[in-house]
């Protein structure tokens, strides 16, 4: 796979399967309209946030390198980064929440590298760089923080999700894409939402990951940090949206102390959120994630915890309590006084201990699936895996001896030794077999006299989680995307604007001051007399110049926008302020 963006030491240590989801990040195809949009919301945003924002995200504008007048380069953000210990990849809008975590593992950020419309300059539903880049890059220049956002990550990518969990993403992936490309029929936009929330209101007992996925949502996107009666912003959410970081400091917005309340507290990506959670400080936050992991079948394992992994249909671990881990498709599972005594998976397995594989045991061996019996020998109250090699021979268990194994739950193994691998501790993890029969009652769960037979030595499950234990036992550069971001070719009236937008900026960074701003102001009034950004571009060129007949001009102008379309008034209006306030200052 050809490299699309510039790696640096954090980045090499990225695993094959996350590499897939990073794309180039072309900063050459933003446009001067995407600078402007870049620029007012950050300017803004810097002047209202400073009030109400966590003191880390001013400081951590500073850190992070983002700038306020331009979109950041990923290349040059990576360079400041790196003295944190992040770094930060550009994806193409939503990616799996589970491969998004493990990216936080790792402590690289993602960031959608698109930006939003100036149609949804207060708020989009899509993951954009104002979103990812303003919003999360400058909250983990905080090193309390950021733990608490790699540890999220290293826990949240091993939650077990639903085949509905997916549905859900594709779902919400899909409404991003629509309401961000331009010429989309607001009905085709209403039928997504719709699909959205008809998926929401059937998702059934939510799984690990959607409940990991409210901590987040309640958390890194939409937290609230310090009391109740006086909270700061911290969620990237709010952070990156003009409109809601006003609105959620209003009395209409209820305000939750934080707690495990928010894993089963959901969320529509579609609304303003009617309610909040206040964390009293960041390390409260790992406080109530450890206590959520405490809860998942990564800690808990067992019955329910294998079952989660069946239900899921997804590739799954299991770790018994030698330290054997069994990753694959888990298929069946035969229990017997709430234990599981059985367990069979499907298609490729792999056998690690510590996360790697054991060797002989990828799926080259295990190509069709693994089943072995679990638990205790009947009548015998030592464990196979605490048997001493005393013990083991004692009850036959040794290389060579033809024997036959009753489980507890009726499971039966017959045949012939053949050797045993054992962990660094010593404990026996695998016991090698030829001329094998497993049976289950009156039923053959495995029969082969040619094939060799690997029973897995554990007498419980003690974890359970999403992913392969050792990632490279299987081949996951597989991910394919439905639908992609749509970028729709420019119109010649579209294709002017950004010539005039282009224009302005030029002339605001000094590098053409030969064109008329008037003659712009004039060809935007004839031509395009409901864009109202670029006319506050010009008011803010004209103020700065101590033009006031053409200031006067560009405020009668706004004020017939502001009429004609008055839900863009109060962006105008903070707009011109903040132009008056920074020469004022």
């Amino acid at each position: 796979m050809e490299q699309a963006y510039e790696s640096n030491p954090i980045l090499d240590k990225l695993p094959e399967h996350l590499k897939q989801y990073i794309k180039p990040q072309d900063y050459e195809n933003y446009t001067a309209i995407d600078q402007a949009v870049w620029r007012y919301v950050m300017r803004k945003n810097v002047d209202y946030l400073s009030k109400v924002a966590h003191r880390s995200y001013v400081e951590g504008l500073q850190k992070t390198g983002i700038a306020i007048d331009h979109i950041p380069n990923m290349y040059g953000m990576n360079r400041i980064l790196k003295e944190i210990g992040w770094a930060a990849v550009a994806v193409d809008g939503f990616i799996p929440p589970a491969a998004f975590m493990e990216f936080q593992a790792y402590n690289v950020l993602v960031i959608a590298s698109d930006i939003r419309q100036l149609e949804n300059i207060e708020y989009t539903p899509a993951p954009d760089i104002i979103h990812e880049g303003a919003g999360h890059a400058p909250i983990i220049a905080n090193p309390e923080y950021a733990e608490y956002l790699r540890r999220f990550g290293e826990i949240g990518c091993k939650a077990i999700s639903s085949a509905k969990d997916f549905e859900l993403y594709e779902a919400v992936r899909h409404l991003s894409i629509v309401k961000e490309a331009k010429g989309t029929p607001q009905q085709a936009i209403e039928t997504a939402e719709k699909h959205i929330e008809e998926l929401q209101q059937n998702m059934g007992e939510p799984s690990e990951m959607a409940l990991i996925r409210n901590l987040h949502w309640w958390t890194v996107e939409y937290g609230l940090i310090g009391t109740v009666d006086a909270p700061k912003i911290y969620g990237a959410g709010l952070l990156s949206s003009i409109g809601e970081s006003a609105w959620c400091m209003t009395d209409q917005v209820k305000k939750i102390p934080y707690s495990m309340k928010a894993a089963t507290t959901a969320f529509d990506i579609t609304q303003p959120q009617p309610q909040l959670f206040v964390t009293p400080d960041f390390a409260f936050l790992s406080q109530v994630l450890e206590e959520f992991a405490n809860t998942m079948a990564l800690r808990k394992g067992g019955l329910d915890g294998l079952q989660k992994l069946i239900d899921s249909k997804e590739l799954g671990t299991i770790e018994l309590s030698t330290g054997l881990q069994i990753s694959g498709n888990f298929k069946q599972v035969i229990a017997f006084d709430r234990k599981p005594v059985f367990i069979q998976t499907e298609g490729p397995t792999a056998l690690s201990y510590r996360e790697k594989e054991l060797v002989g045991h990828g799926i080259e061996t295990h190509y069709d699936g693994f089943g072995s019996p679990l638990g205790r020998l009947k009548g015998i109250n030592l464990a196979i895996e605490d048997m001493s090699p005393r013990d083991l021979k004692a009850y036959n268990i040794y290389e060579g001896q033809t024997i036959s194994l009753e489980f507890e739950g009726k499971i039966k193994i017959t045949g012939e030794i053949i050797t045993g691998t054992r962990n660094l501790r010593g404990e026996i993890i695998l016991i090698t077999f030829k001329n094998c029969k497993v049976t289950h009652q009156d039923n053959t769960l495995f029969e082969s006299k040619e094939r060799l037979y690997n029973m897995a030595v554990g007498e419980h499950i003690v974890s359970a989680f999403n992913g392969p234990a050792d990632t490279h036992s299987f081949d996951l550069v597989s991910h394919t995307i439905s639908t992609t971001t749509i970028q729709p070719p420019l119109s010649e009236e579209q294709r002017k604007l950004e010539q005039y937008y282009q224009q302005v900026r030029e002339f605001r960074d000094g590098t053409n001051t030969t064109i008329s701003r008037h003659k712009v102001f004039e060809e935007i009034k004839t031509a395009y007399p409901d864009d109202w950004l670029l006319s506050v571009e010009l008011y803010e060129l004209a103020k700065n110049n101590g033009d006031t007949d053409f200031t006067e001009e560009i405020t009668v102008h706004l004020e017939h926008v502001k009429q004609n379309n008055p839900k863009v008034g109060h962006l105008i209006d903070d707009g011109l302020l903040l132009v008056d306030k920074s020469l004022v200052s």
